[in-house]
């Protein structure tokens, strides 16, 4: 299903205010959303949520928030009160989790929940979370990702969480299930003569866009690239393509 638009959220994974800065300006109009994630976040703290909100730019914070009901309710809630527009949790934080971030979120951001990573593949997933989910007996090892992160997106979804970190993979399954009021937030975003890095399931732009992506998180596809504003043309004109069909 080919979503109706796809905004492109640039991921700032750098380790000072004065990197994160220069590639939003390098960038200029062609990027207005940004990911702001651990390390950054980390090194800098809410200084660079307020210096891209000054420039009128979005703001995805994805911090992942995994903890008790009360914590994770007064972290989203200082999220908001920073002005971001999505923030992350973990769909297996449980329901009185997710129910408590989606509460302190309100009507002024919106609570997204992360699937499976997309670094990780179906055996690491029985590593981590043992031998639940859908059996993939043609690999004969590991879980069905796509079954995965169905079970954990619908299980957020009866607690009240609209949104959803997803593959590439994954999205389409999710957009038929949840239908067309769900957000769909897909990172690993490679170009198709890109290096995959260290994600396991990865998809191109168009790949995104025709699973019915509503936002895509794209890192160093653009902000590796020797030129950062052709890349950003190249994204923008695979994405209109991909919607036009």
């Amino acid at each position: 299903m080919v979503g109706v638009s796809v905004t492109p959220i640039i991921a700032l994974d750098v380790n000072s205010l004065g990197a994160a800065l220069t590639l939003v300006e390098r960038l200029g109009a062609s990027a207005r959303f940004y990911k702001v994630g651990s390390e950054l976040f980390t090194a800098v703290g809410p200084k660079i949520v307020a210096s891209l909100r000054a420039r009128g730019l979005d703001v995805f914070l994805d911090l992942k928030f995994h903890d008790i009901p009360s914590t994770v309710a007064g972290a989203v809630r200082a999220a908001t009160d920073l002005g971001v527009a999505l923030t992350t949790v973990h769909a297996s934080g449980g329901e009185a989790m997710l129910r408590a971030a989606v509460e302190a979120a309100g009507d002024r951001c919106r609570v997204v929940a992360v699937t499976v990573l997309t670094s990780l593949d179906g055996a690491t997933v029985v590593d981590v979370f043992g031998r639940s989910g859908e059996r993939n007996e043609e690999r004969g090892k590991g879980v069905k990702i796509e079954a995965e992160v169905a079970r954990l997106a619908t299980y957020a979804h009866r607690a009240g969480i609209e949104g959803f970190v997803c593959s590439g993979k994954e999205a389409a399954r999710l957009r038929a299930s949840l239908g067309p009021s769900c957000t769909l937030v897909v990172p690993g975003i490679r170009f198709s003569d890109g290096p995959a890095h260290d994600q396991a399931r990865t998809v191109t732009p168009t790949m995104a866009a025709q699973a019915g992506a509503d936002y895509i998180v794209v890192g160093r596809a653009v902000t590796a690239a020797t030129d950062p504003i052709a890349a950003m043309t190249r994204l923008s004109s695979e994405l209109q393509l991909a919607l036009k069909e």
